[in-house]
């Protein structure tokens, strides 16, 4: 068998369980202490801790052993493993686990140069693989052809955990505060960079926002398209999901929370469409 695996930042939900994709957790850590993602740590933790103590919480990827334990479990039943790992140029997670699976035989480890369900897509399209009966080296070649094409982008709501990450100045939080400027986070060549600001309400900007996505990256595979959020309300998800089958036939709009990784980094409240824009796979 072919075992799809993933880190935990890949924030697939309860379709870690239903596509029988492996998780592995990295590490959060509140003050002193240190929690699983996703285990024993979720994102109203952060939310309370960061109102707490006004400062944002650590993560951390899991050591080499972590790793090589983790992949061990599968390989001994005799699978091969696909892994993967949230981009490189985020975390130590793709070097760790790659140390780990040079011990080990068959095991593919996949830098998604991407996060959240930027990575999940891929690992959904290697599961889609593994059911239509495909060996571990196409499966691994397909995603990799598919890597550039991941379009993975998010709108911020506030600028406060930006500026506790210093990722913003306190002059340009409070100014975009003040004139209710909301950024897109585009993830582009494995790292994060800022892409067009809106301005106004949050629940108007993010539908300007899906029209602008769909219009600059309109070529999608219309397999599945991801809305992953930071605890956004109901309303505006939901906004969310009739304008995007409003203006694209996707087969599949799948919800999900992101989890710890992401809520550190852009706080409560953000929000992002996600899919493959290579057009690989056209409506019926």
């Amino acid at each position: 068998m072919v075992k799809i695996t993933c880190d935990s930042t890949a924030d697939l939900e309860t379709l870690f369980e239903k596509r029988n994709i492996g998780v592995l957790p990295l590490i959060v850590t509140l003050g002193e202490k240190s929690y699983h993602d996703g285990v024993d740590v979720t994102p109203p933790d952060i939310f309370a801790f960061v109102k707490e103590k006004n400062v944002l919480p650590k993560t951390a990827a899991r050591n080499e052993d972590d790793f090589y334990n983790f992949f061990k479990q599968y390989t001994d039943c005799g699978d091969s493993v696909i892994h993967f790992n949230i981009s490189s140029k985020f975390s130590a997670s793709n070097e760790m686990a790659k140390k780990a699976a040079a011990r080990l035989n068959n095991v593919y480890v996949i830098d998604s140069y991407n996060l959240s369900t930027g990575t999940g897509l891929l690992a959904m399209h290697a599961c889609d693989m593994v059911e239509a009966g495909e060996n571990a080296e196409e499966i691994v070649k397909s995603v990799n052809a598919r890597i550039p094409y991941v379009q993975a982008s998010f709108v911020v709501d506030t600028m406060e955990y930006l500026r506790k990450g210093g990722r913003c100045s306190g002059i340009a939080s409070f100014a975009a505060s003040v004139l209710k400027i909301k950024p897109t986070i585009l993830v582009k060549d494995g790292g994060m960079v800022v892409g067009k600001k809106y301005m106004g309400n949050f629940d108007k900007v993010i539908l300007k926002y899906v029209a602008d996505t769909l219009n600059s990256f309109n070529n999608p595979d219309y397999t599945r398209i991801f809305v992953t959020h930071t605890y956004a309300t109901d309303e505006t998800v939901n906004a969310v999901v009739q304008e995007i089958k409003r203006l694209a036939p996707f087969k599949k709009i799948i919800e999900t929370k992101a989890g710890c990784t992401v809520t550190s980094h852009c706080g409560k409240n953000t929000l992002g469409i996600l899919y493959i824009n290579d057009g690989r796979i056209t409506p019926q």
